[in-house]
């Protein structure tokens, strides 16, 4: 027998910005913040409609802790 940790999604509540959108994808997947972080900037470039939707999408799904 394997000891398993299930992770369900959530926003954090310590590692957050603005809403802990970026900190819960971090404890997730397990891949550091900043990179979720750099990714919704790159998003933001083409007018800001691509990264700020999905970031409020993402916040309006996501539960909290």
């Amino acid at each position: 027998m394997s000891s398993q940790t299930t992770h369900s999604l959530r926003r954090s509540r310590t590692n957050r910005v603005i809403g802990g959108v970026c900190g819960g994808l971090e404890e997730f997947f397990g891949i550091n913040a900043f990179w979720f972080r750099i990714g919704f900037l790159i998003a933001l470039i083409p007018g800001g409609v691509p990264g700020f939707s999905l970031y409020l999408l993402l916040w309006l799904i996501i539960p909290s802790r």
